[in-house]
């Protein structure tokens, strides 16, 4: 029997320190240093969490109790006031992260775009203008359905600016199971693409849009704002289809972020339906906000150095917190991908790594056990000495598949 299928099945119990220099600056310095937090947060969670929610958020009221514990439910913040698009984006433009890079992104093409933290910020904006002259108002549903590009992250700040919870749907789903999380959540609107690139060929996203709202098979829906991404011909449907283009040209540049209460609903995230209907997930705003900012600093050990990359699709919930929001939150500079291995570049992974110098990557097991079939010339031909700090995400870790990550 070989090593490797071996530590396949294995019950794992090695313990891997951190290097010494990692330690000696990282924001949680030792095992017993965790241990201490973790036991502030068991003994004394009320204090924990709003010593952490006063130095981390900004607020534009403060709450009035910090935790109505009633199971099985738990309102956080109760009486306080924000935004999260304010604290992913308004509050780093008064600071030296003002031009720093917030988000870069390559397509599958080879394209590629990066955006600072003020033009992040101007585009939100613009968006949201657009979506308000559209008659979006707080507390309105916006449906996103939209491959892995930059509007994407836009859209879903540019909806909870103004207060308008957005439901993202993968855009994997057919139609049908579009038309279904739109019909439950109400939607009022959604943004979406003409397509995207995915392994060398384009998905037709807007078609699946137009098929879900055949009939009118969605009426809560009355607008679509599209953006141009691949440029094939589509269907364009007048006084409900708008092109984003246009509306980003009309629209102003400033929009003031809304202040939310602290359990105001933020979001609207499908279950898959694997196991019965897609479940709808309402994650409220103050707590959401605060738990994913302070995960993605302390797991991460993020620094303002780092470029931070999560490979997860923003139809999930690790991409909206650890692609967007929470590394935003942290005025980190977070990269988005287009694509995925495939036949033309399989290899495409840690190009992206060696071109942007990426420090930090979080990615999926499955992900990481189909490098492992494709090599290890792959990862060994690139220069990947950038990387510090390697994160797995979504199911639980094979042994051979973490020695496999570690080590190569």
């Amino acid at each position: 029997m070989s090593q490797a299928t071996i530590e396949s099945i294995l019950q794992e119990e090695r313990l891997f320190q951190p290097p010494a220099e990692f330690s000696q600056t990282a924001h949680i310095k030792s095992l017993q240093e965790y241990q201490s937090l973790y036991d502030k947060a068991k003994n004394d969670p009320e204090t924990f969490w709003a010593e952490l929610a006063e130095q981390e958020l900004h607020w534009f009221q403060k709450w009035d109790k910090v935790l109505d514990w009633q199971p099985p439910f738990a309102k956080w913040f109760v009486g306080g006031k924000l935004n999260i698009s304010y604290n992913c984006l308004d509050r780093h433009l008064n600071s030296d992260r003002a031009d720093k890079i917030a988000l870069i992104w390559e397509g599958e093409p080879g394209d590629s775009l990066k955006f600072t933290y003020r033009e992040l910020h101007r585009l939100a904006c613009k968006m949201a203008n657009a979506l308000k002259s559209m008659g979006v108002q707080k507390g309105d549903r916006v449906g996103i359905y939209m491959p892995m590009i930059p509007e994407v992250a836009i859209a879903m700040l540019a909806c909870t600016r103004i207060g308008a919870p957005h439901t993202v749907v993968f855009g994997g789903f057919s139609a049908e199971a579009l038309k279904d999380r739109l019909l439950d959540a109400e939607a009022k609107v959604i943004i979406t693409a003409d397509g995207g690139w995915r392994k060398d060929a384009v998905v037709h996203i807007k078609d699946q849009v137009d098929k879900a709202l055949a009939d009118d098979g969605v009426p809560s829906v009355e607008k679509v704002i599209v953006v141009r991404r691949t440029g094939h011909p589509i269907n364009m449907q007048t006084n409900r289809d708008y092109w984003w283009h246009e509306l980003r040209k009309a629209a102003a540049d400033d929009c003031p972020a809304e202040p939310m209460d602290s359990e105001d609903t933020l979001f609207i995230l499908y279950t898959s339906g694997t196991t019965g209907k897609p479940k709808g997930v309402v994650h409220t705003t103050g707590g959401y906000n605060l738990y994913t900012h302070i995960t993605t600093k302390w797991i991460f050990d993020l620094k303002d150095t780092d470029i931070y990359w999560c490979t997860a699709d923003v139809g999930w919930i690790t991409g909206h917190s650890y692609l967007v929001y929470g590394p935003l939150s942290n005025g980190a500079t977070t990269v988005m991908y287009e694509g995925a291995p495939r036949e033309s570049n399989p290899g495409c992974m840690w190009d992206v790594i060696q071109k942007y110098g990426v420090t930090i990557f979080y990615t999926a097991p499955t992900a990481i056990r189909t490098f492992m079939k494709m090599g290890e010339a792959l990862p060994l031909a690139r220069d990947l000495s950038s990387l510090r700090l390697l994160g797995s995400v979504g199911e639980p870790i094979n042994p051979a598949a973490w020695m496999w990550y570690y080590r190569v």
